[in-house]
């Protein structure tokens, strides 16, 4: 099978799916090689991912799907008739932070860190599909450890969660943070779901 061919099958299952979908199932449609998808997808962003085009390839860890460049949302909102998302609150991004770069982690150690209650800031992100259930921690009473989801790298255009900037002043990012927050919800971040 050419390179062309190869190309065109990939572009049509990504773009049918609608869904992030695994580079290995790809290969394995196709029959050829993990690696083969990994160089078609290389060139796809190549032809998709400029500033003019309305569709962008994403790839997220070891998953692909096409998304609408960010720079056209709002007339894409307008035409479908989509309403605006809610930004999301400087607790969450907090909260975000934490998990993202402690995952997987309990809501009491992300309450330590950021020293006030996060039920409701978790449950709300657990919701949005950006934060999951990642099993239980052996301790007793067992509690819930969570992580970030594929949908948080999606929101946040990151290919893998290695891909998360380094915490300004080390590790101690999030507690600085919290420092600084009264454990409100009044002042809305202006980072946007997708």
């Amino acid at each position: 099978m050419s390179t062309g061919d190869i190309t065109g099958r990939v572009e049509a299952i990504l773009f049918a799916s609608g869904e992030p979908m695994a580079l290995d199932r790809i290969a394995q449609a196709l029959g050829v090689r993990t690696y083969a998808v990994e160089q078609v997808l290389a060139g796809l962003q190549e032809k998709y991912n400029k500033p003019e085009s309305g569709v962008h390839l994403l790839l997220l860890g070891d998953s692909a799907q096409f998304c609408t460049n960010p720079a056209f949302i709002e007339p894409v909102r307008a035409a479908l008739d989509l309403k605006r998302n809610t930004p999301l609150s400087q607790a969450a991004m907090e909260v975000l932070a934490v998990v993202a770069y402690n995952q997987p982690v309990t809501k009491a150690f992300v309450e330590q860190v950021r020293g006030v209650d996060c039920s409701g800031v978790v449950g709300s992100l657990v919701q949005k599909g950006l934060l999951e259930e990642r099993g239980r921690l052996e301790l007793p009473g067992r509690p819930l450890l969570y992580g970030t989801t594929e949908n948080f790298l999606r929101c946040f255009q990151l290919e893998s969660i290695d891909r998360l900037p380094p915490p300004p002043g080390g590790s101690g990012e999030a507690q600085e943070e919290s420092d600084s927050d009264d454990g409100e919800d009044d002042e809305p971040e202006q980072i946007m779901l997708e």
